[in-house]
């Protein structure tokens, strides 16, 4: 059995469709992995042969301010589901993120890239990874600017804008790779089916900045809305971002024979789903 942990949330409900009879879903109400005691109490009793941990404190500014929280459920967390699932021989899958990277590179990040964080969210989840080792068998999957249907995403933020605006101004400073949370599912799939571990990079193929996916994303949806460029230095936000976010997936594709599709092609299924439940 495959225990998702967050199986509410965005990606975790896509994990959960996707596995069908393979999963069990725990969220918050059900297992607090901050606790250690909680975390032992719920896994003993279920004893799954892989934990998936979806589970996040992802406000990137809110971690700014609430460095505690962020180092205690992105980091520290991560040390009691990794002792555990060793205890009882099962593997624990973290999902990690493109801001264990500082975006100085000027080309795609690989795994081996030496790893540097701009902000508490970045460091908090970087914890996350280290403590994931405390398993040997761990799998480590850092992906990057995530939508799916289950969760708040820059898409719906957009759509949202667009109903109140004739223009907005977006960033034009960031790089990466827009990922669909049902491809992601997919790949997370694709590396235990070949029982994959360490660290590997997951994000649809090709790159954006993130004024270029706010244009993409009007455009697909037939909108007439004015994207306007800022940099990240005019938005002044609490935490700085990376500006070259681009994970390069090689690794996943040598291994899994898996190369996620290109990114607007993703952008493109995403919002003909996403139409068709709105009209069902």
């Amino acid at each position: 059995m495959i225990l998702v942990v967050g199986c509410n949330g965005m990606l975790g409900s896509d994990l959960m469709a996707l596995l069908g009879d393979r999963a069990r879903g725990v969220d918050a109400q059900d297992m607090d992995i901050t606790s250690l005691e909680s975390v032992e109490r719920v896994l003993t009793a279920l004893r799954p042969s892989v934990l998936i941990n979806c589970a996040a404190y992802t406000d990137v500014d809110g971690c700014e301010s609430n460095q505690g929280k962020a180092m205690q459920v992105n980091g520290e967390a991560v040390s009691h589901l990794a002792m555990v699932t060793r205890t009882i021989g099962a593997k624990l899958v973290q999902i990690s993120t493109d801001y264990v990277f500082n975006g100085s590179k000027r080309t795609p990040y690989i795994e081996s890239d030496r790893t540097s964080t701009l902000s508490i969210y970045g460091e908090s989840k970087l914890r996350g990874e280290r403590n994931a080792a405390l398993n040997p068998d761990f799998l480590v999957v850092r992906t990057q600017w995530l939508y799916g249907l289950h969760g708040n995403n820059f898409i719906e933020t957009m759509l949202r804008l667009a109903g109140e605006k004739d223009q907005v101004s977006v960033v034009d400073d960031q790089t990466g790779s827009p990922t669909w949370t049902i491809d992601l599912s997919r790949a997370i799939m694709a590396l235990l089916d070949k029982g994959c571990r360490g660290v590997y990079h997951a994000a649809n193929s090709g790159f954006c900045t993130w004024n270029e996916f706010a244009r993409a994303i009007f455009e697909e949806s037939g909108l007439n809305v004015r994207v306007n460029a800022m940099t990240t230095r005019e938005l002044n936000r609490p935490a700085n971002r990376p500006l070259n976010s681009i994970l390069g997936c090689d690794k996943l594709e040598q291994a899994t024979g898996v190369r996620l599709q290109p990114w607007r092609e993703a952008l493109g299924e995403y919002l003909k789903l996403r139409n068709t439940i709105n009209r069902g």
